[in-house]
């Protein structure tokens, strides 16, 4: 068995991405959590093959982990396990945000200067948005747990399978799911064709202006404005940009910044100072301004 060895630069909690993911649900890709780690299991990009990978926090704040991988595989899959928790980037200046803006900085303290968790990959963010289209979260997270079962590989750490979302190439293998239309499955395999050709690398994709980025994948069959958006931050992990299909301003900049109403002047002179972490803020307002919201429903209802 392989070990694997993060250290993040700058304030880290993986804590605090648990608490973010929620478990790490169908919807973020395959694998769960236990005690005191988490487990990540997905198709390895540019590879045909799966890694399932345990990662725990230790006292030193360093990311230890074990995988049944090894060679290229797991070098691999240990550089998307780090850009899905937002730890291959440089977060020494993370705090400094909430020093420039009181409101990102109090929920940073509240939150262990949580990072966005993210998809494993693009190829993954796509399929799980173009699944959960009209259907209920819930929904998506049943439908996906099946297609892994059914399709995926099953890599696995100290000899345990971990089922992971099915590789393109078995994705175009599908032919009938509970759940899924027609329509859907035939978006599906146009989108496990795409990763095939190399049309949704997640680093090609990070690399490229915002506008172009957006425009390539909007060519892609169930995909508009807003999936193409969430593809790009939450799957590939941009860290410096503003969402363009966010309603952030009409809600949450409105709320915790008191603020009535917001024009988009307010949203770019507010977002300024959050730079170069503007996503990194966007989904720490957004988590922070929704539970928020729930404990004053909550409260109503006590």
């Amino acid at each position: 068995m392989a070990t694997i060895e993060l250290e993040p630069r700058g304030p880290f909690s993986l804590a605090a991405a648990q608490d973010f993911a929620g478990g790490f649900p169908a919807g973020i890709g395959g694998g769960g959590v236990g005690p005191g780690s988490i487990t990540l299991a997905f198709p390895v990009e540019g590879l045909d093959e799966s890694a399932a990978i345990e990662l725990w926090q230790d006292a030193d704040g360093v990311i230890r982990g074990r995988s049944d991988a090894g060679g290229d595989v797991l070098a691999a899959a240990t550089r998307q396990a780090a850009r899905s928790l937002s730890i291959d980037h440089d977060g020494t200046g993370w705090p400094a945000v909430g020093e420039r803006d009181p409101i990102v900085g109090r929920l940073q303290r509240e939150h262990d200067y949580l990072r966005p968790v993210c998809f494993y990959s693009a190829y993954e963010a796509v399929t799980s948005f173009v699944i959960g289209q009209r259907i209920s979260r819930k929904q998506s997270a049943v439908i996906k747990r099946d297609l892994a079962e059914r399709l995926g590989d099953r890599p696995t750490i100290g000899g345990v399978e971990v089922p992971a979302f099915p590789r393109p190439a078995r994705l175009l293998e599908l032919r009938e799911a509970r759940g899924l239309n027609d329509e859907k499955i035939r978006r599906l395999h146009g989108l496990a064709r795409a990763a095939l050709d190399g049309r949704l690398d997640t680093a090609t994709l990070a690399a490229m202006p915002e506008a172009e980025a957006l425009a390539r994948l909007q060519e892609l069959p169930g995909v508009g404005p807003f999936t193409a958006n969430a593809v790009l931050y939450r799957g590939c992990g941009v860290v410096d940009g503003i969402p363009g299909a966010d309603e952030l301003g009409g809600t949450v900049i409105r709320d915790l910044y008191g603020l009535e109403p917001v024009t988009p002047a307010d949203v770019v002179r507010i977002s300024d100072v959050w730079r170069p972490y503007r996503m990194w803020a966007v989904v720490l307002l957004r988590m922070g301004w929704t539970r928020e919201q729930g404990a004053k429903v909550s409260y109503r209802r006590g």
